[in-house]
């Protein structure tokens, strides 16, 4: 008697297969060939890459990313702030090594004063090359740069920047 149910049991397990197969290979032929389908995957997978490209980058204030550098440890960010200057803080650091043959720091501004005052806490790493593009950066210019937090030595926060645009040049006095 055990053995009939367990037979049984396996049979209308076997057929739910066998006709979920048959339904879908059926609806396939009637609505869509298979070129169809695979343009669809392929359609499908691209524009989920580029949703998780897109939302895999975080906007993130600098002074959030002061308080929280942990949260942020391997996390592409991107900020908007302003422009300080280029500098050689934290190069050739051995815990975060950047060779100070291959890069540039920028510094951005402490957003939370009046005063001209670096928010040193934030080390933005640029190759020598990229920032060769942005040799007319003055103190005081809006910029938004997008790069990943590769560490968080001394506390601190240590920024790969991919990509760097100026959103607005400091008037100049006159």
């Amino acid at each position: 008697m055990k053995n009939k149910i367990i037979v049984a049991l396996m049979l209308f397990v076997l057929g739910l297969g066998v006709g979920n197969n048959f339904a879908s290979s059926k609806a396939i032929s009637e609505k869509e060939t298979p070129k169809t389908v695979v343009e669809q995957s392929k359609t499908t997978v691209l524009n989920s890459q580029l949703t998780q490209k897109a939302e895999s980058i975080m906007c993130v204030k600098p002074l959030d990313l002061v308080d929280n550098p942990d949260v942020y440890l391997h996390k592409k960010v991107k900020i908007n702030a302003v422009f300080d200057k280029f500098s050689i803080l934290g190069l050739d650091y051995k815990p975060a090594m950047r060779s100070s043959e291959k890069y540039i720091t920028f510094l951005i501004q402490r957003p939370n004063v009046s005063n001209d005052i670096p928010l040193s806490e934030i080390k933005n790493f640029l190759t020598r090359e990229m920032a060769e593009k942005f040799i007319e950066l003055n103190n005081g210019d809006t910029i938004e740069y997008t790069g990943t937090v590769f560490s968080t030595a001394l506390g601190d926060v240590w920024v790969d920047v991919d990509s760097l645009t100026v959103l607005k040049k400091k008037e100049a006095n006159k």
